[in-house]
């Protein structure tokens, strides 16, 4: 740890007369040798205690997120505190939140591909890794509120000799085709991207077993112009691919409440409010990752206040058409007249829940309005504040929209107050154990940074940099007008 703070502190400790030190997106003298060297680092020397430390606080929440899963399993879903009228709870809440945080890694990664923004090259590798992680854990749920998972291929719409076929009128197998796609695509994409660099980790390796995992790793990658080229040829057709995905996934996720006829559920705004919601999450937690990490692991020179200013400006912006959202659902509801779709939002704002909802508001609408000022968007501590309270807030709206509907039905002799149980909140914090731990084991095992788009970066930098060097020399040597 100490030597990658070394190295942080050394690129930003470097003269003023540094030619990149005015591009904010790379600090101090670089050069692609020292670039390699210092991306590489992570990997390369052996974790701390804070490391230690962290693994196994995340594996023994592991271990009790599973304990959760075998009783649920054993008991069934009567281990958790849903009742009539709330059948849905914690199940589908943990399930929408963690399939929303996967969308930032897709925009990131392969919208911002296709737009030649080059300012993702520091920052996607975190974000594709946290989508893969995050669909994993969303990926759980929908086998575990099942009520009985051991029938769950029967999600999968195949032709079924036994004449038992999945109902294609249910949301739960539009939700297995759109996760499975997602994922496939999520991990293709991740993973090409990584070749080049599991092909730099193997020729610095260090021990033969490093080559040789890493060797196998990279898929015999030599660097050659073919290769190349058939890289980016792939990459920009599964960031065309994978950008779709930002679109369908959550919006089928949202066709789950959409297409019911529970008042406060069934509303045509669903879809574009949950798309938005989904990329504002995403975000979050890619300012949540990315504070802790960029500094113990020596990578502030290419992860630089200029990255947290640019999330910050998409997370306020994304954070305004979720307010717009919020504003929306109650509009709709007043506009319609239904007394039913009335009740329903009124209780949200005045009944047992409603300090959950008035946080909600204050979390995903107020609070990303700090990043107006130029001086917040930059302050550490306060952007990554923020992003725990959006990351905590969008979990809360999926509560309220999920448990206040379905307590306070069309008939007021089933309301029934719902209350969570150890398991509930077992399966929750074991969940966010679990993706604590895959991520502490990606960043010791791959490279965090995308070694070969920052070095692209820097070299058009550098380019751009010697160009604007050029022309001012032309024009200093041209005669001054009226001479």
């Amino acid at each position: 740890m100490a030597e990658g703070q070394a190295a942080g502190e050394q690129a930003a400790e470097t003269p003023t007369k540094d030619p990149l030190e005015p591009i904010p997106l790379i600090e101090g003298r670089q050069s692609p040798e020292s670039l390699t060297a210092s991306l590489l680092q992570p990997i390369q020397r052996k974790p701390g205690r804070v490391w230690w430390s962290l693994f196994f606080l995340t594996l023994g929440g592991t271990a009790l997120f599973f304990t959760a899963i075998t009783v649920t399993f054993v008991r069934g879903v009567g281990a958790w505190g849903n009742n009539i009228p709330v059948a849905w709870a914690y199940g589908i809440i943990d399930f929408v939140w963690w399939i929303g945080f996967g969308h930032a890694g897709t925009l990131i990664s392969a919208i911002l591909v296709l737009f030649q923004q080059k300012w993702r090259a520091s920052v996607n590798r975190f974000a594709e890794a946290m989508t893969l992680f995050a669909v994993m854990q969303a990926g759980l749920f929908p086998l575990l509120h099942l009520g009985r998972p051991w029938v769950a291929y029967w999600l999968v719409p195949y032709p079924s000799t036994m004449r038992v076929w999945p109902n294609f009128r249910s949301s739960l197998p539009w939700d297995m085709v759109a996760i499975t796609t997602y994922f496939t695509v999520s991990l293709l994409f991740w993973y090409l991207g990584l070749i080049p660099d599991l092909a730099a980790a193997r020729d610095r390796a260090t021990t033969r077993r490093r080559q040789f995992w890493y060797g196998l790793a990279s898929l015999g990658w030599t660097g050659s112009a073919r290769h190349w080229h058939h890289w980016k040829t792939g990459y920009l057709l599964l960031a065309g691919l994978a950008t779709p995905l930002v679109l369908s996934v959550h919006t089928i996720v949202s066709f789950d409440f959409a297409i019911a006829q529970l008042p406060g559920w069934h509303s045509t705004i669903f879809p574009p409010y949950f798309v938005a919601g989904a990329i504002f999450s995403g975000l979050a937690l890619v300012l949540t990752l990315l504070i802790p990490t960029r500094k113990p692991l020596g990578l502030d020179h290419v992860i630089t206040d200029k990255h947290l200013d640019i999330i910050c400006k998409l997370l306020m912006a994304t954070g305004m058409m979720v307010g717009y959202g919020y504003l929306q659902e109650h509009f709709f509801a007043w506009y319609s007249g239904d007394e039913y779709e009335m009740a329903a939002y009124a209780y949200k704002r005045t009944g047992g829940w409603a300090w959950l909802f008035w946080y909600q508001l204050f979390s995903n609408v107020l609070v990303p309005q700090l990043f107006w000022f130029a001086k917040l968007r930059t302050n550490v501590v306060v952007v990554w504040l923020a992003a725990v309270a959006v990351d905590i807030g969008m979990w809360v709206e999926r509560f309220t929209i999920i448990v206040p509907p379905l307590s306070h039905d069309f008939l007021p002799k089933s309301w029934e107050w719902y209350s969570p149980t150890w398991v509930d909140w077992s399966l929750l914090g074991g969940s966010m154990c679990f993706f604590g731990w895959l991520f502490l084991l990606f960043l010791k095992f791959v490279p965090p940074v995308s070694i070969s788009e920052v070095k692209e970066l820097h070299h058009e930098l550098k380019e751009a940099l010697e160009h604007q060097e050029q022309v001012r020399r032309t024009e200093s040597l041209l005669p001054e007008k009226g001479a």
